[in-house]
């Protein structure tokens, strides 16, 4: 009976989206039936090219609060809707404005790199932006002996400074999800898959990135999974990720790292919030004007320093 009853709320979710001509962006961490329906799927990044590029009025997007408030931030024009207003990331949670401007005024020369995981206040505050997809590229166009704070995620901040060879502060924030792989666990599936590329997110623990044969975004970790000509892959990262990489892939086999690599937020988007988004065009994301116009200073020149 669900079965049915999600087969016609789907079929009712096209046709508000068709007839209200509504642009759907979700994540790789949503749903299945989510991304399934989506016009989009991406990473962070592509999320706010493909909102910013669209040439709808209206954007839904299936993703946690920041992606929602990206979008609104680089679409004024344009009508961003949340179909989960409660959805917030953790780590993003965890930064302030105050942290922030702390550090400024400590070290006023200091650059200011602010990873998208971040509320639209504290991206009005940062000097640039960036995604684990284009956060090397950006670090490197900085210059060399610019003092930088990278906020708010610490292992993906430690995992660029050692890349990159060069000194960064990090904030002290991370991802729950990321951190629910154990080394223990991943030494042993290892074992028992002598054969599997082990593909990681940046966001994990450092002992679990140095275990790994690729390290990179979701979007990353995608690419490098259909590109591969292994055929077993261990998965670092949020589970939603095996939706597309076996769509892509359906030769390949995907091993999770952790059976707990679900994102609750991500996951509390269902089709009939989606479908009651639609229907009353809500929860409508607004940006004050006077921090929407700082963030969004940020926000292009990540995209610019990326491109």
């Amino acid at each position: 009976m669900g079965g049915l009853r999600d087969e016609l709320l789907i079929q009712d979710i096209l046709r508000l989206k068709r007839d209200k001509s509504v642009y759907i962006i979700a994540h790789y961490y949503q749903r299945e039936e989510i991304q399934a329906l989506a016009d989009f799927v991406g990473d962070s990044y592509a999320m706010a090219i493909a909102a910013k590029n669209s040439p709808h009025d209206i954007i839904l997007v299936a993703g946690v609060d920041f992606m929602a408030e990206t979008a609104a931030v680089l679409c004024p024009d344009k009508i961003v809707l949340t179909p989960e207003p409660e959805a917030t990331c953790p780590m993003a949670s965890n930064i302030s404005v105050n942290d922030v401007l702390c550090y400024k005024k400590k070290y006023p020369e200091s650059i200011v790199v602010c990873y998208v995981n971040t509320p639209a206040e504290v991206k009005a505050v940062s000097d640039i932006c960036c995604t684990s997809s284009n956060a090397a590229k950006i670090l490197q166009k900085l210059p060399d002996n610019a003092k930088v704070f990278f906020i708010p995620d610490q292992y993906l901040g430690s995992y660029l400074a050692g890349k990159l060879g060069r000194h960064i502060d990090v904030f002290s924030a991370s991802c729950p999800t990321h951190a629910s792989i154990s080394e223990e666990h991943l030494l042993q599936l290892k074992e028992q898959f002598p054969d599997a590329k082990v593909l990681v997110h940046p966001e994990c623990y450092p002992e679990i990135v140095a275990l790994a044969d690729y390290v990179g975004s979701t979007k990353g970790i995608l690419d490098y999974a259909t590109q591969s000509e292994s055929k077993i892959f261990i998965i670092g990262t949020e589970c939603g990720i095996l939706y597309s990489l076996g769509n892509n892939n359906p030769d390949k086999t995907f091993i999770l790292a952790s059976e707990e690599l679900i994102c609750p937020n991500m996951k509390s988007i269902t089709l009939d919030k989606v479908f009651y988004s639609l229907q009353y065009l809500q929860t409508r994301v607004v940006v004050p004007e006077e921090i929407r116009a700082k963030a969004a200073i940020a926000l292009e020149r990540m995209i610019e320093y990326a491109s």
